[in-house]
């Protein structure tokens, strides 16, 4: 079953990787062809509650694609910030509630130089490689533990076909 099938069957879809692994433009296909809304969750400024905003959306009715969420901040946070700004624990809950509400976690990676491509091609410059390789390995080891609690699918973004457009 691809991803497209998988999208099918769900209410939630939670996208997540480093930038430039394919996480917007996935969000915006599925979105077109299976009616899900894309919440985009931008960096969200520190005076803001993190488990209360998305606890609010997945409380909320229909389907939802989350380009990019929570999880991000157990990765980004510790990286650039020294710390991440909610706990395992809440991490832990906000992802079996993304399940209960008939979802699904998807791990979006690629090899590091392909990422870097991407972002190059994208956005006429990118991070260096030991940092996308560092973002890499912090989402492998957030969605490993979190794949003790709840349901992952990982995704060679590299190899991912994408749904067609329209």
């Amino acid at each position: 079953m691809n991803l497209a099938e998988i999208a099918s069957t769900c209410d939630t879809l939670v996208l997540e990787g480093p930038d430039g692994v394919g996480k917007s433009t996935l969000a915006d296909r599925l979105s077109r062809q299976h009616g899900f809304t894309v919440v985009h969750s931008p960096r969200t400024p520190d005076h803001l509650d993190l488990t209360s905003r998305y606890r609010a959306i997945l409380d909320g009715t229909g389907r939802i694609i989350f380009d990019r969420c929570f999880i991000s901040e157990l990765v980004y946070g510790p990286l650039y910030r020294g710390r991440s700004r909610i706990t395992w624990s809440q991490a832990i809950d906000l992802a079996e509630t993304v399940i209960a509400r008939s979802g699904l976690l998807v791990h979006l990676t690629a090899d590091p130089n392909e990422i870097r491509r991407r972002l190059l091609q994208r956005d006429g410059e990118a991070a260096g490689l030991e940092e996308i390789t560092a973002l890499v390995t912090g989402y492998q080891r957030a969605f490993s533990t979190l794949g003790d609690y709840t349901k992952v699918l990982t995704v060679d973004a590299a190899t991912l076909e994408f749904p067609p457009a329209g």
